[in-house]
């Protein structure tokens, strides 16, 4: 099979970037060949596993093709990028030209078999709009039914197209709902497939003694990740046994007021910057708690590699957490009870006080719980992470696949 992959984003970078590799590699290991069209920044050629180079076109954002900064899926990216509410129309028409006519070259070249595009968004608008008869999948990663929400002025250029496409992948019964609600696509075409984390790379292994107890955060340094709300209630604490870790990069004023909090804290954190996999990895053997303080996410897949390291886990108590790690034990996981939000991805005001009271009491049970047993049990680990590998998840996709073609 040959399988055009379309994703708008830096592709090895955010959540989606690494959903996207996974497919490929596993794709490429079943003897499929892939062919990819992505966004990127100036002459960047990232490395992608499982594709060769010359298999990949990119549409260059910042002195590239594009004049103006990459549009970021989300509104806080970790590289420098623009947002989509913000761009002109002539921005707009520029962008999707851009990707029409890249798309456009490429299945003339390639002649794919089914295109298989990242969010419900323009780029898989356009895709739809130029290339009507090739059977088309999209997978659905909810920072696109955020754009959805927060960019009305847009929903022309995106419905009309992603209302066309044959089959709709979404990450959990929550987004799949939500799908149905915002676009209106029917669910008998959205298939959930889930997603799966690296089961070769993120091992359990024993934790090292505790005190000091190390926690982890791994992602965007942004205020609808709840950054600040966890430094700022990690440094309340004034608890000498712990130490924070920060993982990640952001941009904008954002970026910088979570790297403020972070230096206030003193030597209790230490903020690795944008890391690897392989670095995440090894990170997250070190550390005893692994801590998303998110207020909206789709299907955390970081959760999935925190705990298969031997991290006990302190979440949000989002639909896509729970449908991860309802089962687990209150050992293993604490959810954090979350009020109303007041935006997209944000509390109001009034409820940061009790948010951050609970918060804390959750740093201070999972905490008393590594004092007493720094791993928590390897097989209450499995039970959970055995139904998540990337093959698995790849073989839900190909049964999507196979249904778009027969459409």
């Amino acid at each position: 099979m040959k399988i055009l992959h379309l994703i708008s984003q830096h592709p090895e970078s955010t959540g989606s970037g690494f959903y996207l590799q996974n497919i490929i590699r596993q794709a490429a290991a079943a003897g499929h060949r892939n062919f990819l069209i992505a966004g990127s920044s100036g002459d960047r050629v990232p490395d992608i596993p499982g594709i060769d180079r010359d298999c990949c076109r990119f549409i260059r954002f910042a002195d590239g093709d594009l004049n103006f900064a990459i549009p970021g899926m989300s509104n806080v990216m970790p590289y420098l990028s623009s947002r989509f509410d913000t761009l002109t129309v002539d921005q707009l028409s520029a962008y999707e030209r851009a990707f029409a006519e890249t798309i456009r070259r490429t299945a003339l070249e390639f002649s794919p078999d089914i295109l298989h595009s990242h969010h419900l968004w323009l780029v898989s608008s356009v895709a739809r709009r130029v290339l009507p008869d090739i059977p088309m999948v999209t997978s659905c990663h909810s920072t696109d039914l955020r754009q959805f929400v927060q960019c009305p002025h847009l929903r022309e250029r995106v419905l009309p197209d992603c209302l066309k496409i044959n089959r709709v992948l979404a990450l959990s019964r929550d987004q799949r709902d939500k799908i149905k609600e915002i676009y209106g696509i029917n669910d008998q075409r959205i298939d959930i497939v889930g997603g799966g984390y690296d089961d070769d790379l993120f091992l359990t292994g024993r934790k090292p003694h505790a005190p000091p107890i190390h926690l982890l955060y791994a992602g965007k340094l942004s205020l609808a990740k709840g950054v600040d709300w966890l430094l700022r209630t990690f440094t309340d604490l004034e608890d000498p046994r712990l130490h924070l870790h920060l993982a990640g990069s952001g941009s904008g004023e954002e970026a910088r007021l979570c790297l403020h909090l972070a230096e206030q804290a003193g030597g209790q954190v230490t903020v690795h910057g944008r890391i690897n996999q392989q670095e995440l990895a090894r990170l997250m053997g070190l550390c005893h708690i692994f801590i998303l303080p998110s207020f909206y996410e789709g299907l955390p897949l970081v959760l999935l590699e925190a705990l298969a390291t031997g991290c006990r886990i302190i979440a949000g108590d989002l639909p896509g957490c729970r449908e991860l790690l309802g089962k687990a034990g209150p050992d293993l996981v604490h959810f954090v009870d979350l009020p109303a939000l007041s935006t997209i991805d944000r509390p109001d005001p009034k409820d940061w006080d009790i948010l951050q009271i609970r918060l804390a009491a959750a740093i201070t049970d999972m905490a008393d719980r590594v004092r007493i047993a720094p791993s928590p049990a390897p097989a209450e680990i499995t039970g959970i992470t055995s139904a998540f590998s990337w093959q698995a998840v790849f073989a839900r996709i190909v049964r999507s696949y196979e249904k778009a073609m027969a459409d």
